[in-house]
């Protein structure tokens, strides 16, 4: 009998996670943390995938201190494919760089996006995890970006602006896009409870206008070496690991990988093809 490969084409189905980093509001630390989560779980042995979602003002690359030759504007006005604008980061991550101020990207409307979500299903680069650090704001695009991934993470600082605002895109996305589970990561606290008073007050709130599920998934506390991190472009992960914000970034990497995709997502989304439920790692088409 023909081996496989000989008999017909092999097709890859590994499962995906797909993590998205919203918050609303900007300055509650969204990038910072989809940055040293992406390099977290890459360390930990993940092949990771980190999308700076934020296609008009596209931060991500400064933040690591690089400088990237390719970005998505490139895949955006057809010169590349998404397999070449991925540019490598560190041993198991890359990126999908945006282009801040490029006027093709910061039009993008929400028909762009939903094309962007689709040609992640024809990637081919191997990768068990897809960080999506979106922009902030409620728009139409981010909106896109984050109801086509799995697991939605909302970040909300003690500035009470950043409650309301991580309060509206839950209430819009529950609401118009029909997701129903949330989960949270308090960030930039300020003593050992801080965060779960935090937690206390939004859970109230949308439990009484809201039919959702919020789940309390990190506290990240305030932390001058953080802050240090920031200024010098390094990953607070690697530049101060035994840091408290390193620390707590990293317990939530690892947990993430026992994270169930939920059920009744829909089939416009981030390789929805392979998310819904774990296949078997080979199948042969004839």
């Amino acid at each position: 009998m023909s081996p496989p490969e000989l008999s017909g084409r092999i097709l890859r189905r590994d499962p995906v996670q797909v993590v998205a980093v919203s918050g609303g509001k900007g300055g509650v630390g969204k990038s910072t943390l989809s940055i040293n989560l992406a390099i977290a779980s890459a360390a930990a042995g993940r092949r990771v995938v980190l999308l700076d979602g934020d296609v008009g003002l596209a931060n991500a690359d400064v933040l690591l201190g690089i400088t990237p030759r390719r970005t998505l504007a490139d895949m955006v006005l057809g010169r590349l494919s998404l397999d070449e604008v991925l540019t490598p980061v560190r041993p198991g991550l890359s990126m999908v760089a945006g282009a801040s101020g490029m006027t093709p990207l910061a039009g993008l409307d929400e028909t762009g996006h939903l094309g962007l979500v689709r040609a992640f299903s024809d990637l081919t680069a191997d990768l068990d995890l897809l960080m999506v650090d979106t922009a902030a704001g409620i728009s139409n695009g981010v909106l896109q970006l984050v109801q086509a991934a799995q697991h939605v993470l909302v970040v909300v600082c003690e500035d009470p602006a950043s409650v309301t605002d991580a309060y509206a895109v839950v209430k819009i996305l529950s609401r118009n896009h029909g997701l129903r589970r949330f989960r949270v990561v308090t960030n930039m606290t300020q003593g050992p409870s801080a965060g779960t008073r935090l937690f206390a007050a939004i859970q109230r709130v949308t439990s009484r206008f809201l039919d959702v599920s919020l789940e309390h998934s990190a506290d990240i506390p305030a932390d001058d070496l953080l802050r240090r991190a920031v200024r010098e472009q390094r990953p607070v992960v690697e530049a101060f690991p035994s840091s408290n914000s390193a620390q707590a970034i990293c317990r939530l990497a690892g947990n993430i990988k026992s994270w169930e995709a939920p059920e009744g997502r829909g089939n416009i989304g981030f390789f929805s093809e392979r998310v819904s439920r774990p296949a078997p790692r080979l199948q042969v088409v004839r």
